[in-house]
């Protein structure tokens, strides 16, 4: 019955939304925004797991892809340590209600790109002692977390962002395993969880950490009561736990950094979806103090979602366009800098961007890592291909890639992928891992 249905949807949803339109710039500081295309369904399409088998993801002309880790409970954000050691984060969260039959529907659909393996709720040490690319120590630094996401390092410090709670723990350089509870540092929004999904940074300075809090809805179909302090990002002071909202209407914040020349924070965030498979372009942007990025009353700046009621237009007038379009759809989840020097040549300022891929849209999108360029702390440049090979020639998925994290004291960049329950490590030439 189920399989029916999903056919009838497929075949309806197909009808209504056909295609994307080709010649459509979806990227960069000025993409194209297509005429909006509002269906009852999006035209759902996720890659089917097929595994890696003897592959691995292809880089750059003279890199090196290694499996640091394998067998992980989903992996999603990292963390290196003052050791060298790498933490990461393993979880899954959510469980907000389905509210339409579309999210029965979608629920199913993404479930069969996700998977199946339990939710790890900890965080993995993983030790590389000999410089191989492959971990030879491995131990379960802190579990029985509630979705731990986002991490930091301050002060002797390890910070986790639960999906309900910013919490702490000591550490001390070597140690393989935690040596005290968590404590908490302040309550994070929970209710619903439709993002659950809490990333986390530190100011340049360490003082303050920053928090990112996705929406409870697509566009406020839930009701704006469940968005009180969602789709925002808080500023966290790392002291006293008080806190405050840098910035407002800014979907669901999946990943946030430090812009290393600047020190500027920055975040990737997904945007809404139902209005067509080219809209809206998920984006890299600055966090402005004070800033309303438009969600759920408009997108891309000032453009009108006209779903939503009532309108606010008041709102709408002081909404900021974001900084640079990654392109619809791409579930963006990772964000890193290159910092001093990155890996060289053409990678030397940017961000590296972790592209989950979609589900919402007939021609696959993300599914990779993509590089950024940067000149003078902003984008400088086309978004390129970093590490792809995630998806196969037929459209199935090997993997699906979620936090980045560039070392630059090994200068390697590492990836996590959640579908294959990897953690991959990528190093350059052997001229620039010298620095050279």
């Amino acid at each position: 019955m189920i399989r029916r249905c999903l056919t009838m949807v497929s075949v309806l949803a197909l009808a209504a939304c056909g295609s994307s339109v080709e010649g459509i710039n979806e990227t960069g500081p000025r993409p194209d925004l297509p005429e909006i295309r509002e269906t009852l369904l999006p035209p759902m399409r996720i890659a089917k797991p097929v595994g890696w088998g003897d592959s691995v993801p292809q880089a750059p002309q003279g890199f090196t892809v290694t499996a640091l880790a394998t067998g992980l409970n989903i992996p999603r954000q990292m963390l290196v340590l003052p050791s060298g050691d790498v933490l990461v984060a393993e979880g899954r969260g959510g469980g907000a209600p389905r509210l339409r039959p579309k999210d029965v529907i979608a629920g199913f659909i993404k479930k069969q790109g996700n998977t199946k393996v339990e939710s790890g709720n900890r965080l993995t040490l993983l030790r590389d002692s000999n410089g191989d690319g492959v971990a030879d120590v491995r131990t379960v630094f802190l579990d029985s977390l509630n979705a731990p996401y986002g991490l930091a390092f301050v002060d002797g410090y390890i910070y986790i962002a639960e999906q309900d709670a910013l919490v702490r723990v000591p550490y001390v350089e070597g140690q393989t395993q935690a040596s005290a509870e968590p404590e908490e540092v302040t309550k994070l929004p929970s209710a619903l969880n439709h993002h659950w999904t809490k990333a986390l940074t530190a100011s340049a300075d360490g003082s303050t950490l920053y928090v990112g809090i996705g929406s409870n809805s697509n566009v406020g179909e839930r009701g704006m009561a469940v968005e009180e302090e969602r789709a925002v990002v808080w500023a966290i002071d790392r002291e006293t736990g008080a806190r405050r909202t840098l910035a407002r209407g800014i979907r669901n914040p999946t990943a946030l950094a430090i812009e290393p020349n600047t020190s500027a924070l920055w975040s990737v965030v997904n945007e809404r979806d139902e209005i067509g498979p080219q809209l809206v372009p998920d984006y890299l942007t600055q966090v402005r103090d004070g800033a309303f990025y438009g969600w759920p009353y408009s997108y891309w700046g000032q453009n009108v979602d006209p779903r939503v009621r009532p309108q606010k237009p008041e709102l709408v007038a002081s909404a900021l366009k974001p900084d640079y379009a990654l392109g619809a759809h791409v579930a963006a989840l990772g964000l890193s800098f290159a910092r001093d020097g990155g890996f060289g040549g053409t990678f030397v300022e940017g961000a590296f961007v972790g592209q989950h891929g979609s589900w919402n849209r007939q021609d696959l999108a993300g599914y990779k890592v993509t590089w950024v360029p940067f000149a003078n702390g902003r984008p400088a440049g086309d978004q390129v291909d970093f590490l792809t090979g995630f998806l196969t020639e037929d459209g199935r998925a090997r993997g699906r890639p979620v936090g980045v994290l560039f070392d630059p004291q090994r200068r390697i960049l590492l990836v996590a992928d959640d579908l294959s329950n990897t953690v991959w490590q990528v190093t350059p030439p052997r001229a620039a891992a010298a620095g050279q």
